[in-house]
């Protein structure tokens, strides 16, 4: 798929999401899961760099599941620098993340039924907010504000250690219709519970 530049302008300031192969040149060390193609080389560097990842948790009637792709530090400084504070950003690499549920789900106040979703983030030094879009298929460049389902604040912590793999994790309180998503990466974990919705 070409790719030129950034592909989405924000109508206001302090939205990111990622920049095009061709402009990777201008970070150092490019930004999370884009990079310039190797010479030569017939496997998509963003597979090599940010592989595919899913994470999916069960509940009596059905699973929540979150397909994403996992970009590395390799000695970046991340958020606040690769991916700025006040911003929107895409949870991952490559293409959106996808959120499917099986499941009517309640996230801290936000209704949201069963279907598929694409999973954004807005970046804050302080607090983070879980962003649920309606719009799905979509490369992890493109956002649609107008197609938001809501956002939702996370509740933020700090690792023991420095966390090299991005990963998001979804869990079950056991013997519940509860459950959580986690994102961790780099010096920073932000999570948010979730319950079934009962119909």
């Amino acid at each position: 798929m070409r790719q030129t530049g950034l592909a989405i302008v924000a109508a206001s300031a302090g939205m990111w999401l990622g920049v095009g192969a061709s402009t990777a040149a201008a970070f150092q060390g490019g930004p999370p899961g884009i990079a310039d193609a190797p010479a030569g080389g017939l496997t998509p560097p963003h597979v090599v760099l940010s592989p595919a990842a899913k994470t999916s948790v069960k509940f009596d009637g059905g699973k929540v599941s979150i397909a994403y792709g996992a970009p590395s530090m390799r000695k970046r400084v991340i958020f606040g620098e690769l991916v700025p504070f006040n911003a929107v950003w895409r949870a991952g690499a490559n293409d959106a993340t996808a959120l499917h549920t099986d499941l009517n789900l309640k996230l801290d106040g936000l209704d949201v039924a069963a279907g598929d979703y694409t999973l954004f983030v807005w970046v804050d030094q302080k607090q983070w907010q879980l962003i649920v879009n309606k719009q799905t298929g979509q490369t992890g460049l493109q956002y649609d504000r107008t197609q938001d389902l809501g956002r939702v604040p996370m509740q933020m912590s700090k690792p023991a250690k420095p966390i090299e793999h991005f990963r998001i994790t979804l869990s079950r309180y056991a013997k519940t219709d509860r459950g959580h998503i986690e994102l961790a990466w780099e010096n920073t974990i932000a999570g948010l519970d979730f319950s079934i919705l009962t119909k």
